[in-house]
């Protein structure tokens, strides 16, 4: 029955951003581009205030090139710097606003950022570590609440600027050359045997992502597509936002995901079409039922991945589901559309256009449908990817070795060609929409002066997600209190990182090699969860 496509063509050299803000300045002028609360933006709107904002970044010295790191809530600001910033052929480094202390520092050091943009409630968190972020020259700081009549804070050591300013550039169109092969932004994922890396995307890819999702899926100009996902993930930004931008449709932008209010803000945002990631299909479909379950114009919902109950789903909340197996890594890789046959709805769908899908064993060498192996990826267009990992050649080489892209990830073909994901052969851990590099928990539990060892892996949670879980083996002659390792971990680390479940042990389980067997630690604990010590039952709650 697939696949049905609706012509979005567009060449190569026409696929960067700036471009596409201008088109539909001109074309839909007064068509929303973002509905926020009370607030909409039109697309001429949005044309102009991002030429404010991309002359007022340059008159403060942000140029082609500049590395610009943002540490921002979702507020329609934030997507129209990023806007703002393509337009000068600058390079966004959208950075998880949980994340402080050494892996913020991480961050800033390894991304060579020179200007951070930042809402006023993550100041202090910068503080913390502006010591050692010694390349940052200019701080620009967002308040909503005093955007129109602007107070600095105190103690930032960089030359520092009211968010105000840099909206007070002239309208016209910024002086800049910028091409489809230029870099966007640099997109951090997880680390698993090393640091998290940092995924250069060309303007190309980006907008590709937009094109291929929304001829699949079927995203019209007249959709609503509604995202409570933050800005700083690439489902948030380029799922969304970019399909957006090909499309000049409308983004309905939310604060953050609430299960409790989730139907409501949709309801009233007036959206047609959005995403789902992890966990909060599953805490949708746990609330109690309701008249609010149809009262919505909501027609299709993107869910990855799709769960069992996904036929029950789509009937009680009437609507399609729709799935695409996608990693910041790479992109799009396969799209399950609107038409797909019934049978194929727990699928990834199948290769998306430019994208070639195979599935390897341990030697790299193909297997046949149904046998379930490595995800691995090839682009067979030019610039419609991710092209490598930021300063990190080897990670780069080993990822593309045999000319495949290695997800990571274990899945398998069926003889129709449909991609089903089984499981992550990786080490990161997915918690709440979140993914988790273990080597990071475990590098930053090492900093403890009582820990001489330790692994961190996922559990099973009572809502079908990964839980943080740590087996500490204690220095000689000291003890290790796990309350105390998880305050350790909270003022360390983001949030969503914080270990749920701690155990001290003796030793660990290694192989010949001195690789600890992690999957021994999982399926021992997963035995007896219950008697481990859990954050939770002792009250210990971590919060943003």
């Amino acid at each position: 029955m697939e696949p049905v496509l609706h012509d979005l063509s567009m060449p190569m050299q026409d696929r960067t951003v700036g471009k596409l803000v201008a088109r539909w300045g001109r074309e839909c002028p007064n068509r929303p581009f973002i509905r926020f609360e009370e607030r909409t933006i039109t697309w001429s709107d949005a044309d102009r205030i991002t030429n404010r904002m991309a002359n007022g970044l340059s008159a403060i010295g942000v140029t082609h090139g500049t590395h610009v790191a943002t540490l921002l809530d979702n507020h329609p600001e934030t997507l129209l710097l990023y806007l703002a910033l393509a337009k000068i052929g600058a390079i966004s480094i959208p950075l998880n606003t949980a994340a402080k202390g050494e892996l913020l520092s991480y961050y800033l050091s390894h991304s060579d950022a020179t200007i951070l943009v930042m809402d006023r409630q993550f100041v202090e968190g910068y503080l913390a570590v502006q010591a050692g972020s010694p390349n940052v020259q200019r701080v620009i700081v967002f308040d909503e609440d005093t955007i129109a009549n602007p107070s600095l804070p105190v103690g930032i050591t960089a030359t520092t600027h009211a968010f105000g300013e840099v909206m007070s550039g002239a309208d016209h169109a910024p002086d800049a050359q910028v091409e489809f092969h230029h870099t966007f932004g640099l997109f951090y994922t997880s680390g698993t045997t090393g640091p998290s890396k940092a995924i250069v995307s060309p303007h190309a890819a980006a907008i590709t992502a937009g094109i291929v999702r929304s001829r699949y899926l079927g995203y019209w100009q007249e959709d609503v597509l509604y995202t409570c996902l933050p800005l700083f993930h690439t489902n948030a930004l380029y799922s969304t936002c970019m399909s957006v931008l090909v499309t000049g449709a409308s983004v309905a932008l939310s604060r953050r995901f609430s299960a409790h209010a989730f139907w409501d803000d949709v309801k009233r945002s007036g959206a047609n079409k959005f995403n789902l990631l992890g966990a909060m299909a599953n805490i949708l479909w746990n609330q109690a039922e309701g008249p609010q379950d149809r009262a919505h114009s909501v027609v299709q919902c993107t869910m990855v991945p799709v769960p069992e109950f996904a036929a029950e789903f789509e009937r009680r909340f009437n609507l399609k589901i729709v799935s695409v197996y996608s990693l910041t890594d790479f992109s799009l890789g396969t799209v399950l559309g609107p038409r797909h046959p019934p049978a194929k709805l727990r699928s990834a769908g199948h290769a998306s256009t430019g994208v070639l899908v195979a599935i390897h064993d341990d030697n790299d060498l193909p297997l046949p449908a149904g046998q379930p192996g490595e995800i691995c990826l090839r682009n067979d267009e030019s610039w419609i990817c991710g092209q490598g990992y930021y300063k990190m050649a080897d990670a780069t080489l080993t990822s593309i070795r045999n000319l495949w892209f290695h997800t990571g990830d274990r899945g398998y073909l069926d003889e129709d060609g449909y991609l089903f994901f089984v499981d992550r052969q990786k080490d990161a851990i997915r918690r709440r929409g979140e993914n988790v590099s273990s080597w990071e928990v475990e590098q930053i539990i090492l900093r403890h002066p009582a820990v001489a060892e330790v692994a961190a892996f996922a559990v099973r949670s009572d809502m079908t997600e990964d839980e943080v879980m740590v087996s500490v083996v204690a220095k000689p002659g000291m003890t290790v209190d796990p309350g105390q390792l998880v305050l350790f971990c909270r003022d360390n680390m983001a949030y969503f990182m914080v270990p749920r479940f701690v155990e001290l042990v003796q030793s660990l389980p290694k192989t010949g090699t001195q690789k600890v067997e992690k999957y021994k630690l999982r399926t021992s604990a997963e035995e007896r969860l219950a008697d481990i010590w859990d954050r939770e039952k002792v009250g210990i709650r971590i919060t943003r």
